[in-house]
C-alpha cells in the first residue's frame, strides 16, 4: 500500500472554517478569494449619507472662515475657528495707543524690567508692529518720555495766549508750572520715579522741552516789555534767567523738597522777588 504523503500546514494555510462565521463574513470571505469587493466600504446608501453629512459639518480652516467671514469692523478681533491670537489690524494701532500702552507697561514693570514685547503683548499685536511705528527701543522710551513732559507744555500754552496783562501772566505761569511738576511726583510716585529714570536716558528729549519753556516764558516777558511793564531788552535772556532763578520749584531733582509745609511760602517769595525785578 502506497504511503500518501501529507502536507505540511505551512504550504497550505487554513482557511477560516465558515461555519463559524456570520453569514456576512463568509460572503465577504468568499468575495475577496474571487477578487471582488466586500461589504461596508461605502457605496451604501446609508455610508453615502454619513459620508454627506461629515463633509457638511467639516469645520472650514483659518484661511476659508477668513474669506467668507470678513472682520465686522475695524478694532474687532475676527472670528477665530482655531483659537489663533491675531494681530489688530494696522490701520487701528497708532503711535498714540502705543505710547499709552508703554506707559502702562512701564508703570507695571518699571524701566528696568519692561520691553518692547510687553508693550506689544498688551496691545495684541507683534512686537514688529510696535517697530513700525518706532524703529528702536530707544526711541520709544524717548517719545514716551517727550509725550509726559509735552502735558506740561501745553498746560502752559494756554495761559501764553492769553490776552490779559503780562505781569500777571507771568506769576500765574510760574504758578502753574509749580503746581503741575508737584502734582505729577505726589499723585503717581511709582510713575515720576520711572520717568526720572528715562529723562536721564533723554537728554536730548529734556533739552527740547526746556527750551519749548523757556520759549513760553520769553513771550510772555516780550509782552510785558510791549506794555512798558517790564524792564527786558533781551526776553529770551531773561527767560533763561527766571526759568533758572525758579528752578528749585520744576527741577525734579528738587522734588523731595515740594512737600515741605513752607515750599509754598518759599515759591510766593521767589515769584514776587522776581516780578519786581523785572518791573525795573
Amino acid at each position: 500500500m502506497q504511503d500518501v504523503k501529507r502536507s505540511s500546514p505551512a504550504h497550505h494555510p487554513r482557511r477560516p472554517d465558515t461555519a463559524t462565521q456570520t453569514p456576512r463574513a463568509a460572503d465577504n470571505a468568499r468575495r475577496r478569494r474571487n477578487g471582488g469587493k466586500p461589504h461596508n466600504v461605502g457605496t451604501g446608501p446609508r455610508r453615502q449619507a454619513q459620508t454627506a453629512t461629515t463633509t457638511a459639518e467639516k469645520p472650514k480652516t483659518w484661511e476659508a472662515a477668513q474669506r467668507s467671514d470678513p472682520v465686522p469692523s475695524i478694532g474687532v478681533a475676527p472670528h477665530n475657528p482655531k483659537g489663533r491670537t491675531d494681530p489688530m489690524p494696522p490701520e487701528t494701532l497708532t503711535p498714540e495707543r502705543i505710547l499709552e500702552a508703554t506707559e502702562e507697561v512701564l508703570r507695571r514693570y518699571g524701566p528696568a524690567k519692561a520691553t518692547v514685547v510687553d508693550v506689544a503683548r498688551a496691545l495684541g499685536v507683534s512686537h514688529g508692529s510696535v517697530y513700525r511705528h518706532f524703529r528702536t527701543k530707544t526711541a520709544l522710551r524717548e517719545a514716551v518720555t517727550a509725550r509726559w513732559l509735552d502735558r506740561t507744555s501745553a498746560s502752559l500754552a494756554g495761559v501764553v495766549a492769553d490776552a490779559g496783562p503780562a505781569e500777571e501772566r507771568l506769576g500765574r505761569w510760574l504758578g502753574m508750572l509749580f503746581e503741575a511738576k508737584r502734582h505729577k511726583a505726589g499723585d503717581d510716585p511709582e510713575l515720576f520715579a520711572t520717568y526720572m529714570t528715562l529723562i536721564g536716558e533723554s537728554g536730548g528729549v529734556v533739552d527740547r522741552h526746556v527750551t519749548d519753556l523757556e520759549g513760553q516764558l520769553a513771550k510772555i516777558i516780550e509782552a510785558g516789555a510791549a506794555e512798558g511793564t517790564f524792564h527786558a531788552p533781551a526776553p529770551a535772556v531773561t527767560a533763561h534767567a527766571v526759568f533758572g532763578a525758579t528752578s528749585r520749584f520744576h527741577d525734579p531733582c528738587y522734588s523731595a523738597e515740594w512737600f515741605r509745609p513752607e515750599i509754598t511760602d518759599d515759591f510766593e517769595a521767589v515769584r514776587d522777588l522776581v516780578l519786581r525785578g523785572l518791573r525795573g
